[in-house]
């Protein structure tokens, strides 16, 4: 039980250091009149941010779904 919340406190640091590195005008904001800079591909640091946060969120959910068994 002790691994499992030290791998939660683990993998919550990092999730949220990856979303606050994330490119600030690329979400939701940017609908509602942020910059007008249209559609673009990721590439590098954004591409590897992008995927480790949602590679991180999945095993955030696991995790906590470990805590339950």
């Amino acid at each position: 039980m002790s691994f499992l919340i030290w791998t939660q406190i683990l993998i919550s640091a990092l999730l949220i250091g990856s979303v606050l590195l994330q490119n600030k005008g690329s979400g939701l904001s940017s609908t509602f009149g942020g910059s007008g800079e249209g559609f673009h591909t990721k590439r590098g640091l954004e591409k590897f941010l992008s995927s480790a946060t949602t590679i991180l969120g999945a095993l955030f959910i696991l995790n906590s779904l470990a805590f339950l068994i």
